[in-house]
């Protein structure tokens, strides 16, 4: 591989005008493509397989009026104080109220709260649920607008007004300013790393080029591969963040090769043959994790984790092929400036500080067992509080107290019991006679344990149909909440044989209930296929067995002191005036299966820079300690620099308002700067330092099994006569650690 990339690399330099047009050239088309196709579909959730969408499906088809899919909004109205809201002019003031919500425009139904019976026993408040056409997403603005204008109306006339459900949330847009801020952080922290405009902004260049023909691209295929907008949110983060590794890594080599004094198309050539290779197989590795979302089973993430993937396949492209004819562009100007006039011996200038990275790799080779032992037990400390882990979705419960959303939340709880903002929706199908089966379904469900109240059962017109609430005594994040619905699906069997119906049970927070469930199932599967697939990519990098095992451990030990971190901000509360969290709560339910994997694909990218260096050195001749050190010595800026621009990108998003926005950035954050500068900084050269030669052992057999990718450019260095290139490595016999 790394022999046709050196050919690639150099051809790419030579015929630089024809690449970088023709990648300008996609970018055009791809953005003419975005603005001529077909506007793209609105986000759609479903959970094929779960009984909340089996039950949803069923109220699409045989209960249209139900408006199943459309969006809907709760009006709490509560009268002055000392006054009933069922008597004189606050009574007036609420049916002129709901006379004017149900004029406003894709307004399906609007309840009657004193018919429907949603007044308080003490007579100071009542409720009214309001139905429309269409999804949230499609709503309006002059429909949000109208649902305002008459509950200020309302409130100005003296009343307590607040209003919740999904049809008041305006849509939260990830990104923006975030993207914008991570991109500024990125340009100083590259121009800090090289010392150069004219290399600082290649990495940023072709990540946005990159980041541009993904994201048009899924905009132009969004009406026919059913992909909608928010499907190109993670490409835009993940591409933007190895858009940027790449070419970081592929031009830090290259100015390597230019300070060993190799021509620049020679250099090119050669940093596209060795850097490519390893971006080649980082990049394969983030593939894996984003594609294997496709196991959970849920549309929506596997769309966005096809549509990353399709995006981080662009970024190694552009990597291989475009970061080389930019280099043919600068020539040596992606050094510093006083660097450029400088020979290779000026360059190379033995007597030179050593860096910081040589340094401390040093300084860990010396210490390998305390540094080992601090890092391990430092993050098993942090990962603590993730054996606490609960999971769920945000709710209006945890939204910010001063918001309508959470007043309402918090009226209805006061006043009718926490249960009331996550009722449960039952229906029941039946050939004949639905009303009567589910008046009995009805009756037997009162008397389940958990239940507060059940309303009256509305049969569709083809009286084949039937739709009851459940209100839960508990709120729709309480644990006894999932035990009712447990419950009541573990008897609705016997029911249901009784009366000769069918019954399930659906609504919001049954559906975050089995979406829970669904990521719960699905996550020791994706752990095992993304851990496993990797693991034989990176064994087929490193011929190694022991390196492959550390990273993947590695990677574990993150990710559970990432969970761990998360938990106690967001769930015990700790810092949450730091961050900005209004309520701590559950922890966001696709978190965990979420982090696993976008922080597994850049740990790897780390893992694969970082060592492939040191393997390099090693299949060079060097000793074990020595290969660490250069390693360090040529990657460990790189490496730090590539994982500061991720936390600040990442970290942007802790700025939003939008709290599983919010979530996601400060995991992600975390979690990087845990593997980047504990895991990949420390253990790593730790357990290589105590492992020696043992850390390269690759059985016979399995040798001879793999094919030779030939990463490290060992034969593209015999091939152009490099010297200091050993025999090969199997011939070596084993040595003693630390010799």
């Amino acid at each position: 591989m790394a022999t046709f990339l050196y050919k690639l690399g150099r051809l790419a330099f030579r015929r630089r005008r024809y690449v970088a047009l023709l990648w300008v050239v996609a970018l055009a088309g791809a953005i003419f493509a975005s603005s001529a196709a077909p506007s793209p579909p609105e986000d759609s959730f479903s959970m094929p397989g779960t009984e909340s969408q089996k039950a949803f499906d069923r109220l699409e088809k045989n209960f249209p009026d139900a408006s199943a899919d459309g969006a809907s909004a709760r009006v709490v109205i509560r009268a002055p104080e000392g006054k009933k809201i069922t008597e004189g002019r606050p009574k007036s003031e609420v049916d002129r109220l709901v006379a004017a919500i149900g004029k406003g425009p894709q307004v399906s139904s609007v309840d009657d709260p004193y018919a429907a019976k949603t007044v308080s026993k003490d007579g100071s408040t009542v409720y009214t649920s309001v139905t429309y056409k269409v999804a949230a997403t499609e709503l309006t603005d002059e429909a949000r607008d109208a649902l305002t204008k008459a509950t200020d109306t309302t409130r100005d006339a003296g009343l307590t007004v607040e209003t919740g459900g999904d049809a008041v949330m305006a849509e939260q847009e990830m990104g923006g300013s975030a993207e914008l801020i991570g991109i500024a952080i990125s340009a100083v922290v590259l121009i800090i790393t090289f010392g150069s405009m004219v290399a600082a902004g290649m990495p940023l260049l072709t990540a946005i080029i990159g980041v541009g023909i993904g994201i048009s691209g899924i905009a132009a295929l969004g009406s026919v591969l059913d992909l909608s907008a928010t499907t190109s949110t993670l490409a835009m983060m993940i591409g933007l963040a190895v858009g940027i590794d790449y070419a970081l890594f592929i031009v830090s080599r290259y100015r390597a090769e230019i300070a060993e004094g190799r021509e620049p198309e020679e250099a090119a050539g050669r940093a596209t043959g060795t850097a490519g290779s390893a971006v080649v197989f980082a990049g394969l590795t983030v593939v894996v994790a984003l594609s294997g979302l496709s196991i959970v089973n849920i549309p929506i993430l596997t769309k966005m984790g096809l549509a990353a993937a399709a995006t981080v396949v662009i970024a190694v492209l552009i990597a291989l092929t475009m970061i080389p004819a930019l280099l043919g562009f600068a020539g040596r100007k992606v050094l510093r400036r006083k660097d450029r006039k400088k020979s290779a011996s000026e360059l190379l200038d033995p007597n030179a500080k050593p860096k910081l990275g040589t340094r401390w790799a040093r300084f860990v080779l010396r210490h390998p067992l305390s540094v080992l032992l601090v890092a391990v037990l430092g993050l098993g400390a942090v990962a603590v509080p993730a054996a606490s882990l609960e999971l769920g979705l945000p709710d209006e419960g945890t939204s910010a107290p001063d918001t309508t959303q959470r007043k309402a939340y918090d009226m209805l709880s006061e006043s009718f019991g926490a249960g009331f903002n996550g009722p449960l929706m039952v229906t029941v199908s039946k050939d004949s006679d639905v009303a009567g089966a589910a008046k009995t379904v009805g009756d037997s469900l009162a008397k389940v344990d958990g239940v507060a109240a059940v309303t009256p059962a509305q049969a569709n017109k083809a009286g084949d149909t039937a739709i009851l609430n459940v209100i839960p005594k508990t709120g729709p994040s309480d644990h006894k909440t999932e035990e009712l619905v447990k419950s009541i699906r573990s008897t609705a069997d016997g029911i249901g044989a009784d009366t000769g119906s069918e019954i399930l049970v659906t609504g919001q927070t049954a559906m975050t209930i089995d979406f829970s469930q669904t990521l719960d199932d699905a996550l020791l599967p994706y752990l095992g296929l993304v851990v496993g697939l990797a693991f034989l990519l990176l064994m087929l990098v490193f011929r190694s067995v022991l390196v492959p095992l550390k990273a993947a451990l590695g990677f574990l030990l993150s990710v559970a002191a990432a969970l761990g971190a998360v938990v106690a901000v967001f769930q015990w509360g700790w810092l949450a005036d730091i961050v900005g969290v209004d309520q701590p709560g559950p922890i966001m339910s696709m978190m965990p299966i979420f982090m696993i994997g976008v922080v597994f694909g850049l740990a790897m990218d780390y893992e694969v820079f970082l060592v492939t260096r040191m393997r390099e050195a090693y299949v060079h001749g060097a000793r074990p300690g020595e290969s660490v050190v250069t390693g360090f010595t040529h990657g460990g800026r790189v490496v730090a620099a590539a994982a500061i621009i991720m936390i600040s990108v990442f970290s942007g998003f802790i700025m939003e308002n939008d709290d599983m926005i919010k979530m996601m950035g400060f995991g992600l954050a975390i979690a990087v700067l845990f593997d980047a500068f504990v895991v990949r900084m420390a253990i790593v050269p730790a357990v290589l330092a105590l492992l020696g030669k043992s850390a390269w052992w690759l059985p016979r057999w399995l040798d001879k099994a793999l094919p030779n990718v030939d990463v490290e450019g060992e034969k593209l260095h015999k091939n152009l006569g490099d010297t200091g290139t050993p025999d090969a490595e199997t011939d070596r016999e084993l040595a003693p650690v630390g010799r």
